[in-house]
This record gives structure tokens, sequence and C-alpha cells, in this order.
């Protein structure tokens, strides 16, 4: 452990009390984005998306589970491009999307209640997603968008001519696609999350997040950031530390 500055309690206090002011600044100025995202203009969905799930064959809108918002998390899982360049398998959703994932089960019993539905959406096919559901222990609404143009028009899946031009549409710019490992098999699929409303029969596109914009989403993340080692990835690099959750050793 590094040193660190150790004071008395009255200079520990005052300490505490100027961060505060800064967090309270941090606060306010989170309410205000928050507004103002709420009021970012909407966008109708015009074309009809079909996905498969353990109920069969759903449409967007029966993703809402008669509440009037929904959320869907876009789960990077498929097994068709899994390979070492990529943090998922033929079996396992990507890692980082687990990590995610693990949380949703606590909240979706209050989200209902608050009139928002959350599920999860992968390219992956039904008994992939159901077996790795099943091993990780989680009831969430999970769909399969195989087949569907669902996640390459809200760009979290990329095509194999956008891949070949080295250039595709991610977090709202044009950059090259992550690569991990070989350097020519580019990621064919992103994180994100994207944000839909339905009302007076049609449904509405309102937002969408991707990257590191859809941190604030993981509260482990938020316990860690308070703690005296922070998230820990400094020296080692992002998530060296993660496994899923049944692969830890202890």
């Amino acid at each position: 452990m590094k040193p660190h500055k150790v004071v008395k309690h009255d200079e520990w206090l005052a300490a505490r009390k100027k961060h505060l002011a800064k967090e309270k600044e941090f606060t306010q100025l989170r309410d205000q984005l928050s507004r103002e995202r709420r009021n970012l203009p909407w966008e109708l969905v015009e074309k009809e998306y079909t996905f498969e799930g353990e109920h069969g064959k759903q449409t967007l809108s029966d993703l809402f589970e008669r509440r009037s918002q929904l959320i869907i998390y876009h789960a990077m899982f498929n097994p068709e491009t899994a390979g070492s360049n990529s943090s998922w398998t033929e079996d396992a959703a990507c890692l980082a999307c687990s990590f995610w994932m693990d949380q949703f089960d606590g909240i979706t019993t209050h989200l209902k209640h608050n009139d928002i539905a959350l599920a999860a959406v992968s390219r992956a096919s039904v008994p992939k997603i159901a077996t790795y559901k099943q091993r990780m222990g989680w009831r969430f609404p999970w769909l399969s968008s195989r087949g569907s143009d669902f996640n390459f028009d809200y760009r979290v899946s990329f095509t194999d001519d956008e891949l070949k031009t080295g250039t595709v549409d991610y977090n709202y710019r044009l950059a090259p696609p992550l690569v991990a490992g070989d350097v020519s098999r580019p990621m064919t699929e992103r994180e994100g999350l994207s944000v839909f409303l339905m009302d007076g029969g049609q449904i509405y596109h309102t937002y969408s997040a991707y990257a590191r914009g859809i941190d604030m989403l993981n509260a482990a993340y938020q316990y860690m950031d308070v703690a005296p080692h922070g998230r820990n990835e400094d020296d080692k690099g992002p998530m060296w530390w993660l496994r899923r959750h049944d692969e830890y050793q202890d």
C-alpha cells in the first residue's frame, strides 16, 4: 500500500467538508444533466423489430410488459464471432456485460413499480442465451435479436463490410473498431443501452448511451469509487481483476 497522509480528526473533518462542497456541486450538475437528458427530442421508431425469447417471438412493444418505458441493455454475445479477440465466448456473454447484468435482478422489480421495463438483447440464439442465463442464475428478460436489424440500427453490432473499412459508427462518431488480440479480427459487437417510450400506441427512441456512458449504471463501480483503493485499475488496466461471478477462485 502506498504511503498516505494521516491527520488528526479536526484536519480530517476540514478536508472532508471541503470535498463535500465539490460533491454537492457534482450532484447538482448531475441533476441538471438528467433533466436535460429527459428533455432531449425523441425519434419515432418506424421499423417493426422482432425478437425471440423464452416465450417465443416478441415485438419491441411486447418488451414493455404493459409499462410505458423500456430500457434495453445491449449485451455483447455473438457465438458466431467469438474468438481470442472477443470478450465473449461461444457459450458465455461478454465478461464486462456479465458484470453489468449481475445487478439487474435486484432492480427489475423496483423499476417495474415505477413504470419501467428492463431487458437485455444480444445476437446469440435463444438456446445459447438460456443456457448461459441458467448458469448465471439470472431471471431478468433477455432476448435474441438474431435475424433482426435491431443491433445494427442501434449501433452496437457491425457488418463485415463496415469492419473491412476499418471504421465503424459507434458512440456517435466514426472510429476504428475495437481490437483485442488478433488485429485482423476486430470485435463485431459493442456495449450500450437504449431507452424507449410508448405513448398513444407509438414507440419512440428517447436515448442511447455507449462505452463509458453506461458506467453510471454499474452499482458495484459506484461502491468501489468511495473505497480507498477505488477501482484498483490504474496500474494494471480496466477490469484486470474481473471474472464472471462463478469463475472466482474463492
